[in-house]
């Protein structure tokens, strides 16, 4: 029998299950790719399109699990040393996290960690595991790679428009009753013919690349790896060899590469003085890539026009963090990923890795990260050990 350790973010505060706004969501039997989407042996333990991200929700494992006689704790509770998810650690097989509620495996948690054999994230990024630890302890890391990339991207288009229209404070102006059109204007521009750029062009990075080429704006993008010759024809692309050319060209700055120590506070007060006087940074990837402070000061001198994303550091936000108060932003909890049906897909996932896990069957080399002691698979061309 095997312990799994999973840990969800909290129930919705007005109770679960929640009333749902619609009664399904589309069905999605491939990624853009090619790639299909998570095929689980088993039947899921929830309906497509339900809140299971959640605790309640438990990603739909405990009717799976227990039929096979592990046993399943899930918990919100993960900081401290006395948190459930410390508590429990100590002889968990598995653990499952999410990076909207991470539990961070560092590496003196790995080290209590005696037992266990598979770091599983529920979504993308496993940035919250010491992935140079957990190699050399031997420990699988893997995540459903693909599983909520489009669901990410939407929410890209959706701030940019925001913060370029101006929408946010437009918006509020109606709920408070008034009518002030100038006020709303005089922050409000059209995306058409403005440049915008991607730092990272993955799954998510040229998904978003791909939804914006209608607004005929000029595409610019920098990666680690360049894309083929056809799809920078197809965009109309412009490479950039550094991140901070693609800054210096932008009107719109969009951040998609993961988040290492080399890009740690990457956007810091040296980088945003590179920007255009006026431009917008979006930021869906993570919270550490920028300086907290700078984005700040960038918002209050007008260098930045506005800035909007979903991730911070740490997670959850504590209530005084500035990016909650700062002017020109558009920010939100870290959902992005989250949406009901991106959760279908990464529940799915991660049912599909727990079976080739627990059966000693080998799990699809685009969900692993680190794998026999090394990055494997998505995790060798996406992360750095170091």
């Amino acid at each position: 029998m095997a312990k799994v350790l999973c840990v969800l973010y909290p129930d919705p505060v007005t109770g679960y299950p929640p009333k749902y706004a619609r009664d399904d969501i589309p069905v999605i039997a491939r990624y853009p790719n090619g790639e299909t989407v998570p095929t689980p042996k088993g039947p899921l333990g929830f309906r497509p399109g339900e809140l299971v991200g959640c605790v309640s929700g438990e990603l739909g494992l405990r009717a799976y699990l227990e039929s096979h006689g592990h046993e399943l704790v899930v918990t919100s509770d993960k900081d401290g040393a006395d948190s459930t998810f410390d508590r429990h650690l100590v002889d968990a097989d598995v653990v499952i996290s999410q990076p909207f509620w991470p539990a961070y495996l560092t590496a003196e948690r790995i080290a209590k960690a005696r037992k266990l054999k598979l770091a599983l994230t529920a979504g993308i990024g496993s940035d919250h595991v010491d992935l140079k630890a957990a190699a050399e302890h031997g420990i699988t890391v893997a995540e459903e790679t693909f599983s909520n990339s489009i669901s990410v991207a939407e929410h890209v288009v959706m701030m940019v428009l925001a913060l370029v229209r101006n929408h946010l404070p437009a918006h509020q102006y109606a709920v408070n009753g008034g009518w002030n059109i100038a006020d709303c204007v005089s922050r409000s521009y059209d995306l058409e013919g403005m440049h915008f750029g991607t730092i990272g062009a993955g799954r998510i990075g040229l998904a978003v690349l791909r939804r914006l080429k209608p607004f005929d704006v000029k595409l610019h993008y920098h990666g680690r790896h360049r894309l083929a010759p056809e799809i920078e024809a197809e965009l109309g692309l412009t490479y950039h060899d550094t991140p901070q050319s693609l800054v210096k060209a932008c009107d719109v700055i969009n951040l998609q590469m993961p988040l290492y120590p080399s890009t740690e506070g990457m956007f810091d007060d040296k980088m945003l003085a590179l920007a255009r006087r006026g431009a917008y940074l979006i930021n869906t990837a993570r919270g550490a890539l920028c300086d907290r402070d700078a984005v700040v000061r960038a918002l209050q001198s007008g260098q930045l026009a506005g800035y909007a994303g979903d991730v911070w550091f740490p997670q959850p936000a504590p209530v005084d963090h500035p990016w909650r108060t700062m002017p020109n932003q558009g920010m939100t909890p870290h959902m992005s990923g989250s949406s009901l049906s991106g959760q279908a897909r990464y529940a799915a996932g991660t049912l599909e890795i727990l079976e080739c896990f627990f059966e000693g069957r080998p799990i699809r080399p685009e969900y692993l990260i680190v794998d026999g002691g090394n990055l494997a698979g998505t995790g060798a061309g996406s992360y750095q050990l170091s």
